[in-house]
């Protein structure tokens, strides 16, 4: 299988909250840092978040931060971003995507070493 698939997006109004969920099947997520990404259209994709493979060191850009929240639950193979505050700027695709690697790397906001990527939830902020 080798999937991902993301869930849990929609419209909300700004200063509203959703929590995207991404569930793994065909492979485990036990030894894979995972990443939370989105784009716009007509716009470059950015990392918004990233979690170890333990879950004990997670990563935010300034924009996010204080805001979005990642979490794992390896035992259901799951994946979550739990954002808050949203803002018509938060308006875009989010993605997941699986890592080979134990930590995020400094290089976890970009889109390399990724195997898997889901096939993104839309996520609409309105003003």
């Amino acid at each position: 299988q080798l999937q991902l698939v993301e869930s849990g997006g929609g419209l909300v109004q700004p200063g509203g909250s959703l929590r995207l969920s991404c569930a793994a099947s065909g492979f485990t997520l036990t030894y894979y840092a995972m990443g939370w990404f989105r784009q716009a259209p007509g716009k470059e994709r950015e990392g918004v978040s990233c979690i170890s493979s333990s879950g004990t060191s997670t990563n935010y850009p300034d924009s996010v931060k204080g805001r979005f929240t990642i979490s794992r639950d390896n035992a259901n193979n799951t994946v979550y971003l739990q954002v808050n505050s949203l803002k018509p700027e938060d308006t875009a695709v989010y993605y997941c995507a699986a890592r080979p690697s134990r930590s995020c790397g400094s290089s976890w906001y970009t889109g390399l070493f990724y195997d898997y990527w889901g096939q993104g939830t839309q996520v609409t902020v309105s003003s």
